[in-house]
């Protein structure tokens, strides 16, 4: 057999080899994508192009930047519809548990991503495809690639499937305290009585304004907050009466 056949051959089975694991992929996501071409550049590491000899083919470092703004955006949406009442510093810890490396990694073992990764032999012999960074990466990369390929509903189902459990898991493991809630049913088993907030003051532009809240029971001060909301600022009150109540109780 003529080598320039031999290969032609072996690039034509390689190609192959490629789109059928872009297939199951997509079908671990649930997505098709119209430019597989997007979802190739996810899943390629550099190193992968170190030794390529194709160097129109490019690595998966700027679906990475990309995925991660995607993905912070629509977590935070999600959290911030499904806990209103909840103060921004509890978001921002429970949105850093649910997309730090370590969760993210966790959601590409479950995918099987560092099956499909492209890495060049010193990643290989390295272990790189059960790297928490290099998974986590390629799967912000991946989620970029749905953005770009289809737009933010695509990705924001594809999120909310591959995510589900693993955020169901994340939250009951730190749980967000609703103080307000705590402190009512304190107030009402123990005083028989509802704790009185009131603004004390607002201050800053209407568009960053900072809110002072008092809290009080059965006349009483207990507690004082601020925060960016009066909910928020309620909240951080309540959780200073609850630490009082508890230490004089």
């Amino acid at each position: 057999m003529p080598a320039s056949f031999s290969r032609s051959t072996r690039d034509n089975v390689i190609e192959v080899m490629l789109t059928n694991c872009l297939k199951e992929l997509e079908r671990r996501l649930g997505y098709h994508f119209k430019n597989s071409a997007l979802l190739q550049q996810a899943i390629t590491h550099k190193s992968y192009l170190n030794e390529a000899r194709e160097r129109s083919q490019k690595d998966n470092e700027r679906l990475e930047f990309l995925g991660d703004a995607v993905l912070d955006l629509l977590i935070s949406q999600g959290l911030l519809l499904h806990y209103p009442d909840t103060p921004e510093g509890e978001l921002s810890k429970m949105k850093a548990r649910i997309v730090s490396e370590t969760a993210l990694a966790k959601v590409a073992r479950r995918l099987e991503i560092g099956h499909y990764l492209l890495l060049g032999r010193g990643e290989e012999i390295t272990q790189g495809r059960a790297k928490p960074s290099l998974l986590a990466n390629a799967l912000e990369a991946i989620l970029a690639a749905i953005y770009l390929d289809g737009g933010l509903e695509p990705v924001s189902r594809v999120i909310q499937k591959v995510f589900q459990d693993d955020i169901e898991e994340l939250l009951k493991t730190e749980a967000y305290t609703d103080y307000k809630t705590e402190l009512q049913e304190l107030c009402q088993r123990d005083y028989e009585i509802l704790p009185t907030y009131t603004v004390l003051s607002e201050s800053g532009p209407d568009h960053q304004k900072t809110f002072e809240v008092q809290i009080s029971i059965k006349g009483s001060v207990y507690g004082r907050g601020l925060g960016r909301s009066k909910k928020e600022a309620e909240q951080q009150a309540a959780r200073e009466a609850l630490e009082k109540l508890k230490k004089t109780g």
